[in-house]
């Protein structure tokens, strides 16, 4: 079976479109978004409805991640001031059905060997980012799953331990497939589909095939100046156009 792995939209039609265009053309199966669906970007009503699609016609699994859980109360405690400008207009956009099924999203889901959180295993709905090894050793201890794949850094990122030595860093070179050997623990931090901040504007996913045992960071180029326009045209801060260009 091939999985793709979609995390940090945030309301990014373009992204989304084009890295579900290459998903199909990879011959994916399944698709898992990892949270994040709102936030940012001009199209939350779209990305949400169109999530919601694959979530009843493909069976879909789909995450809750901090962006959608402010979006659905309004609260922005603790986000910055673009963040928390570009939360308070998605919430005003999205209607009940919307804000009820962002309600409805959990923030983990466990399946045969593999974890999907958002954030972290040690507590999902706390948010932590994992930007280096011990962090990623704390979420990797926190759960018995051989592969745990989150979002929330907007940076792709891997990491793998043994049981009797701490976590290891490996920075992933987009297209090339990883062989997820058995006998480790692994991690993989997705980059984000729609605001990536990793110096690299290509929305990025992934690739899990079973089969294989490899998983694969992609990269996959959109039309950032369409998606750019709209911010501006919904007079959300201008800093979350400019940053699409450069990716950071």
């Amino acid at each position: 079976m091939r999985i793709g792995f979609l995390a940090d939209i945030h309301g990014n039609r373009e992204a989304l479109d084009a890295c579900l265009s290459q998903a199909a053309r990879q011959g994916v199966d399944r698709l898992v978004f990892l949270g994040d669906l709102v936030g940012y970007g001009a199209d939350p009503v779209y990305v949400v409805d169109r999530i919601a699609e694959l979530r009843e016609t493909r069976e879909a699994i789909v995450l809750q991640g901090n962006h959608d859980a402010a979006a659905v109360s309004g609260t922005t405690e603790g986000m910055n001031q673009y963040a928390r400008e570009a939360i308070l207009w998605t919430h005003e956009e999205l209607d009940s059905a919307q804000i009820a099924f962002l309600r409805g999203l959990k923030s983990s889901y466990a399946e045969d060997d593999r974890l999907y959180v958002h954030s972290d295993a040690t507590a999902p709905d706390q948010w932590r980012y994992i930007t280096d090894a011990k962090e990623a050793e704390r979420s990797l201890r926190a759960t018995d799953k051989r592969l745990t794949f989150c979002g929330h850094v907007h940076r792709p990122a891997l990491y793998h331990m043994t049981s009797m030595k701490p976590a290891v860093a490996f920075k992933p070179q987009a297209g090339t497939p990883i062989p997820l050997i058995g006998n480790r623990q692994w991690l993989l931090v997705q980059g984000a589909v729609g605001q990536p901040r990793d110096e690299n504007p290509a929305a990025a996913w992934g690739l899990l095939d079973t089969d294989k045992g490899e998983f694969t960071y992609l990269r996959t180029a959109y039309d950032i100046e369409r998606a750019a326009g709209k911010i501006h045209a919904a007079h959300l801060p201008q800093i979350l156009a400019a940053r699409l260009y450069i990716g950071r």
